[in-house]
């Protein structure tokens, strides 16, 4: 049986979660969430406890069972203190700027970047070289952070270009001249 999918999710204080035809549904101090659950795995709620179970122990089911747990325990933690991932800018003149509802980046193009808040997700500028992205949405927040990632790549060379703070880049050596061959 799956190890992750046995385990219990407890509700903390303040979140009011539901589950109705087949839709997990949690509203939280930080907002509110939904996921639709696959038919075959079962969600039951009774005093401040999550357990879900599958219908039986084909393979698809077992996978869709450590799967749904996570997907509900992501929503429950969501909902409560929500999710953040955070971006740092870096490079002779690379700089971040917030501007209402939206970032504006100077990474080295010919034009500065601007990119908007969208539904659920919130940026915060930490000096002029942090970016940290916040939301309720755990796929969200990644992707979201991942396409701010794509606009400059850190590059392997000078490590420019904006990174997750906990990324390492591997820097290469550069070219070797003339004089590194005698």
């Amino acid at each position: 049986m799956s190890r992750i999918g046995r385990k219990p999710i407890n509700i903390p204080n303040g979140v009011n979660v539901s589950f109705i035809d087949g839709v997990f549904h949690a509203k939280g101090p930080k907002g509110e969430s939904s996921q639709q659950i696959h038919s075959n795995i079962s969600v039951k709620i009774e005093n401040s406890c999550i357990t879900v179970s599958r219908k039986d122990d084909e393979k698809f089911n077992r996978a869709l069972h450590g799967l749904s747990r996570s997907l509900i325990a992501n929503i429950v933690e969501g909902v409560t203190n929500g999710f953040s991932k955070t971006l740092e800018i870096n490079g002779v003149g690379y700089k971040v700027k917030k501007q209402g509802k939206e970032i504006v980046l100077n990474v080295g193009f010919s034009h500065p970047v601007v990119v908007k808040e969208s539904d659920g997700i919130t940026f915060d500028v930490d000096g002029s070289n942090k970016i940290i992205v916040k939301g309720v949405d755990k796929q969200k927040v990644g992707q979201f952070a991942a396409n701010i990632r794509a606009i400059r790549p850190p590059e392997p060379y000078k490590g420019k270009g904006i990174k997750y703070d906990y990324e390492i880049i591997r820097r290469k050596e550069g070219k070797a001249g003339k004089s590194a061959k005698k």
